[in-house]
């Protein structure tokens, strides 16, 4: 079973909206500085009203339309895994705080299919690579704790 012509298309047309200006900005500040521990840190780090808040928001709608996408069965899943993996590094960013968010917005879906899609690119990689979801999570860890540190030394030179 393969993708469609229109399945295709739309991943490329996806692809073209990551590469819009403005999303690509906000794409790279939340890779390099969004990495919060708790709801407040997140708060902090994103006040409503700022640049960051917006740069979130828009990195989270476009990951949660994209999912949003495929868990209707509108783009080939396997084509949408094997060609894009950054939805799954801003699920890993968001999970820590989407229960409290979906409190606050008493919204319970809120991100909801991102979560879902995400559940299924980690099954589909785990069952292609086992292991390498969480050698994945480790490298995330790594390279959010070396972001920091070079945070800290540039504030402190």
């Amino acid at each position: 079973m393969g993708a469609t012509h229109e399945e295709v298309n739309l991943m490329l047309h996806l692809y073209e909206l990551r590469r819009e200006a403005k999303l690509r900005e906000a794409r790279e500040w939340m890779s390099v500085n969004f990495h919060p521990k708790s709801p407040e840190e997140a708060m902090r780090l994103t006040p409503p009203g700022s640049k960051e808040n917006a740069y979130m928001r828009m990195v989270m709608g476009y990951w949660e339309m994209v999912a949003s996408i495929a868990n209707r069965g509108l783009v080939d899943e396997e084509l949408l895994f094997e060609n894009s993996g950054e939805q799954w590094g801003v699920w890993e960013q968001v999970k820590p705080l989407v229960g409290a968010w979906r409190t606050m917005f008493a919204n319970p879906q809120f991100l909801g299919n991102l979560e879902e899609h995400c559940k299924r690119l980690d099954a589909w990689r785990e069952k292609r690579n086992p292991g390498s979801v969480e050698a994945l999570r480790k490298v995330y860890a790594q390279m959010s704790e070396a972001v920091q540190e070079n945070k800290a030394h540039a504030a402190s030179n």
